[in-house]
Parts: structure tokens; C-alpha cells; sequence
């Protein structure tokens, strides 16, 4: 049995991991560690938290001690590294919070690590710390560049991508150094339940129900990689029981997409849900497909962002080859789940959208 520390666990990726997890490792215990900032949400973990193999802490990965203390209270062996600043408009505006959590953050886990892993006289017999990464700190492709390999050089073009890259770089180090068992895995875009609204496809959602404009930035034509989140959990998932120690790992979907087609077909899958589901009509009464019109007409160019990167793209053959990955979700097929999710779950983004949420959060942890 497993012990299993996962941090940002209320997050996105992190919370869909979780329940993954539990689904497909029964018996082992899950320990969620999480600040709760503005992107993380408790309630993406309401169908797990009577589940007696799982137990939440709110707390600060940068608090070294309550790390430690985690790790010896709870026989911890597996720290899953997915506690992250990872909005890279928001690194443009404020970067100091990116430099805290993406860097100081991870040294703190990996000191406590090192700390109650290796330091100890009774550590558990084998642990391994799995830092979740991104393919941004590889820089930008050009159009007819060959996908990022583990071995492209690093070329972070955004503070956000910088700070990941820094932390990439301590994981390498306290393995090479220290002799820390550990893993990295950079996954291209990720897409799925549990996203947080500031995000393209779930923000496209959400305007597109409510009517609101679809802000595109600049000609719309950079591409990205995108992998559906349930394919980058299992891919994790490989990478812990059958990588390398100090192996790096690229998870990618071999799935690129311009951005404006991205929107066009978010657009193009809700449209037909509205036409095959009558009720939506009553319930998103301001969509364009409520009265008969097309989501696309909400389509608006904006400015371009300051630095924004032409082009991702993943190569996982070495993933494929060694731990025998697959991305198993067609775009089309997760653009739909993924919609219709959003649909069935409209209390989870309203609560966000209300603020009701981040009330009920500084009310119970005095946020």
C-alpha cells in the first residue's frame, strides 16, 4: 500500500488526479496538501471527502515543517508535486506569486523530503517525489519545427514558464546531488473537468451559456498540444511505478489545434447540444443557440499578450517506448465530455463566478 502526498490537490489537474487515484489504486491512502488560493476549490473533491483512504489539510507547501511533520505523521513515500501558479496572464501582471510558490514552494518539499526520506533512520522503503511540469519551459516552436523532446533545451519566455523551469531544475538537482528518488513529467495543454473559468475552453463555455463575447487573442492561430486531463493522470500514474529515478518524461496528447479552431469547435459541440437537448434553452436562456443563432457570433479578437508563444508541442515517444503511454481520449470526444460536464456541474463555475465559493472558504478557514 501506498502513502501518497498530493500537492495542489484542490486544483485542477491535482483534483482529478485524486480521484483517479482512489479509483485505480484502492487500498492506498491519499493525503491532500493545499493553500486553497483563488484557484483551488474544495468542492472538486466533495465526492471523495468520506472516503476513509483520503484526508485533506489546508496548508502552504512553502511551510517546510508542516511538510515534514505530513510526511513522518502519515508514512508518507510518494510526494506528487502539482501545487503551482500556472496562469501565465497572471505571471505578467504579478510574477511574485509565481516565484514563490513554483520555486520556493517546491525547495521547501524537496528539503522535507530529503529531510524525513533520507535523514531518517526508519524512512518507508521506497519513495519517490514526482514533480508535475509543463512543455512552456521549452520555449516556442516554429511552424515547422519538430514537438519538444526531453532533451530540447530550456527557453522559458514568460515568468510563469521561468519559474517552472527553475523548479525543474531544483528537482534534477537534489537527485543528482542529494540522491533524491525523482521523477519530472512535462505535459502539453490540459483539458477537462475541474478547470478553473480563467481558461480558454472552459471559459469559452461559460461566455458562450451566458452570451458573453469570446475573447481571442491576436489572429488567433497559435497552436498548442492538448491533452485530455484523465490521459495525463494515468500518464503520471506510469511515470511513478515504472520510470527512472531522476527520469524525465514527456506526457503530450499528439493532439495540435489553433486556438481559433479550438473556439470553433467548443462553439460547433455546444450549438449541437442545444439542438438535441431542448431544456438548455430554458436554462441558458441569453446562449446564441437558446434562439436559434450560432455561438461563433461571439467570437471577438483582442490584443495579443505580451511574449505569447507561436507554438507548443509534445513528442512522448520516449514515454510510449518506456512506460508504454498513451494519450486514449480523441479531441472531439473530450471536447464533448468536457461540455457537457460543464453543463451538468453548473453549481460548481456559478459558485466561482459568485463568489460564493471563496465566501464559504473564508468562512470555514478564515481565508
Amino acid at each position: 500500500m501506498n502513502c501518497i502526498l498530493v500537492t495542489g490537490g484542490a486544483g485542477f489537474i491535482g483534483a482529478n488526479f485524486v480521484h483517479y487515484w482512489l479509483r485505480e489504486h484502492p487500498g492506498d491512502f491519499v493525503l491532500v496538501l493545499d493553500a486553497v488560493t483563488y484557484a483551488g476549490n474544495l468542492s472538486s473533491l466533495s465526492d471523495v471527502r468520506n472516503n476513509p483512504d483520503f484526508k485533506f489539510v489546508h496548508g502552504d507547501i512553502c511551510n517546510r515543517e508542516l511538510v515534514a511533520y505530513l510526511l513522518r505523521e502519515h508514512n508518507i513515500n510518494i510526494i506528487v508535486n502539482f501545487a503551482a501558479e500556472s496562469h501565465v496572464d497572471r505571471s505578467i501582471t504579478g510574477p511574485d506569486a509565481f516565484i514563490r510558490t513554483n520555486i520556493q514552494g517546491t525547495q521547501s518539499l524537496l528539503e522535507a523530503a530529503r529531510d524525513v526520506w533520507l535523514a531518517s533512520t526508519k524512512p518507508p522503503e521506497t519513495c519517490r517525489f514526482h514533480h508535475v511540469s509543463t512543455d512552456e519551459v521549452y520555449g516556442s516552436l516554429g511552424p515547422d519545427d519538430p514537438p519538444f523532446t526531453e532533451t530540447t533545451p530550456y527557453a522559458p519566455n514568460s515568468p510563469y514558464s521561468a519559474s517552472k523551469a527553475a523548479s525543474d531544475h531544483l528537482v534534477r538537482a537534489y537527485h543528482h546531488t542529494y540522491g533524491l528518488d525523482v521523477t519530472t513529467s512535462n505535459c502539453s495543454n490540459n483539458y477537462g473537468p475541474y478547470q478553473f473559468p480563467e481558461k480558454l475552453i472552459p471559459l469559452c463555455i461559460i461566455n458562450i451559456l451566458h452570451g458573453r463575447p469570446l475573447p481571442i487573442y491576436g489572429d488567433g492561430m497559435n497552436i498548442r498540444d492538448w491533452l485530455y486531463v484523465e490521459d495525463h493522470c494515468r500518464g503520471i500514474d506510469l511515470v511513478i511505478r515504472r520510470g527512472k529515478s531522476g527520469g524525465v518524461y514527456n506526457i503530450g496528447g499528439c493532439n495540435e489545434w489553433t486556438n481559433i479552431d479550438i473556439v470553433n469547435l467548443v462553439c460547433d459541440t455546444v450549438d449541437q447540444m442545444f439542438r438535441s437537448d431542448p431544456k438548455l434553452q430554458d436554462s441558458f436562456p441569453d446562449s446564441p443557440p437558446a434562439s436559434g443563432s450560432f455561438s461563433k457570433e461571439l467570437i471577438t479578437f483582442v490584443d495579443d499578450r505580451p511574449g505569447h508563444d507561436r507554438r507548443y508541442a509534445i513528442n512522448p515517444e520516449k514515454s510510449e517506448k518506456e512506460l508504454g503511454y498513451r494519450p486514449e481520449t480523441a479531441f472531439e470526444q473530450g471536447i464533448r465530455q468536457t461540455v457537457n460536464w460543464y453543463l451538468e456541474n453548473t453549481g460548481w463555475w456559478q459558485d466561482i463566478i459568485n463568489g460564493t465559493y471563496r465566501d464559504w472558504i473564508s468562512t470555514h478557514y478564515g481565508m
